[in-house]
């Protein structure tokens, strides 16, 4: 995912409208608080990132909207809106990482021998 090089606010009011408020303090965005990580060219619709300005916590939101109206999902992150996009280009995390993390996990000398490693 390449992140656009400027900041532009999110400009679509319906769409900012489907998330009108931040689910920690209640405060309402507007489109300043609002940035494109992916412009919608298809039917998966536009991913934001939509930063808190009074308690500063972030969303990161799916947002569609067709002619039966506008869809959201959100989820909640402690990623700012350069770190989404830094972690969109890292490698994903298979079945076997989180079987070799938990393997680690279980075994204070082998996480230690591996702390020291690193």
């Amino acid at each position: 995912m390449d992140l656009p090089s400027a900041w532009q606010p999110y400009r679509c009011s319906d769409e900012v409208k489907a998330i009108p408020f931040c689910p920690f303090c209640r405060s309402g965005y507007g489109p300043e608080s609002t940035r494109i990580l992916e412009w919608g060219g298809n039917d998966a619709g536009d991913l934001l990132h939509i930063r808190c300005g009074n308690c500063l916590n972030s969303v990161i939101a799916r947002v569609q909207s067709s002619s039966a109206g506008v869809s959201s999902v959100g989820l909640v992150t402690d990623l700012d809106y350069a770190e989404v996009g830094r972690f969109s280009k890292a490698p994903p995390i298979s079945t076997d990482d989180v079987l070799d993390i938990h393997s680690l996990l279980q075994d204070d000398r082998l996480l230690f021998s591996q702390l020291a490693v690193t």
